[in-house]
C-alpha cells in the first residue's frame, strides 16, 4: 500500500511538473533581460503559466481522443 502511495505522488508530481521547467526557463531568459532580479519573478511566472498551458492542451487532447472514440461508424454508403 505504501508503494502504491508512493508511486501516486510520483506520478502527480510529474504531471504537475508539465510544461512548468520550460516555462520557467521562457521566463526567467525573459526577466533578466527585463532587468536586474527580475529572472526568479519571470522564472516563477513562467512555470505557472507553462504548467497551465499543458494542462490545457492535455485537456484539449483527452476530448479530442473521446470524441474520436465516439464517432459513429459503420456508416455504409448503400
Amino acid at each position: 500500500m505504501l508503494a502504491l502511495a508512493l508511486a501516486t505522488v510520483s506520478f502527480a508530481a510529474q504531471v504537475q511538473a508539465a510544461g512548468c521547467l520550460k516555462g520557467a526557463v521562457v521566463g526567467g531568459v525573459a526577466g533578466h533581460y527585463v532587468g536586474k532580479g527580475h529572472a526568479v519573478l519571470g522564472a516563477a511566472g513562467g512555470c505557472i503559466v507553462g504548467h497551465h498551458m499543458a494542462a490545457k492542451k492535455a485537456k484539449e487532447d483527452a476530448l479530442a481522443r473521446e470524441h474520436a472514440q465516439q464517432a459513429p461508424s459503420g456508416m455504409s454508403g448503400t
